[in-house]
């Protein structure tokens, strides 16, 4: 079906869409600061003004772009938490969607991108306080997604051989100990 031929809305979708993934493209690419809103629409091949009437500035179109719609937690024990967490290792080992890279290279040089992966860690730093029965639940949360995160930079962004080349298993291996430690109520 030809673009002109579709229903407004679902132009507008398609444009926005088009947007997004060039965005993400981009910020993955040359991280937050090189990304400007032309090379944006270039790469979306649509007017530079229609990206700003979409999503009014570059820091909000950041924060569509890296946005990560969240996994509830709910209803897990401790065990149960701890193993689903180990079973992100695979995710984050593999080859990571644009706008989790593009939130990575950017988060550390530049202040709105800073913020944009400060709101999306809150809202999964809350989500993992949720299912945590501890009165420093939202601490432990934070630090259980800030190994996890350590994990995802030095294998995606740092490329450490010894995280590189060592298999899903045997990082949860290694893991797993300090995850329950922390995860535990008791903290034991």
């Amino acid at each position: 079906m030809e673009e002109r031929s579709l229903p407004r809305a679902e132009r507008r979708r398609r444009t926005e869409g088009r947007i997004l993934d060039a965005a993400r493209a981009l910020f993955a690419d040359v991280g937050y600061e090189r990304t400007t809103i032309r090379a944006v629409a270039k790469a979306a091949e649509i007017d530079p003004a229609l990206v700003m009437q979409y999503f009014g500035n570059k820091q909000e179109l950041f924060r569509q772009a890296v946005r990560v719609t969240p996994v509830p937690e709910a209803d897990l024990d401790a065990d149960e938490l701890v193993e689903r967490l180990l079973g992100t290792i695979n995710l984050k080992m593999a080859k990571l969607p644009q706008s989790s890279l593009a939130m990575m290279r950017s988060m550390l040089t530049h202040p709105e991108a800073a913020v944009s992966a400060r709101e999306v860690l809150s809202g999964q730093i809350d989500r993992l306080a949720e299912s945590l029965p501890a009165e420093d639940a939202r601490v432990r949360a934070a630090l259980v997604m800030t190994i996890m995160l350590g994990v995802t930079v030095g294998h995606q962004l740092l490329e450490l051989d010894e995280l590189r080349d060592l298999p899903q298993e045997e990082i949860a291996k290694v893991l797993r100990p300090a995850l329950r430690a922390i995860t535990a109520p008791d903290g034991s």
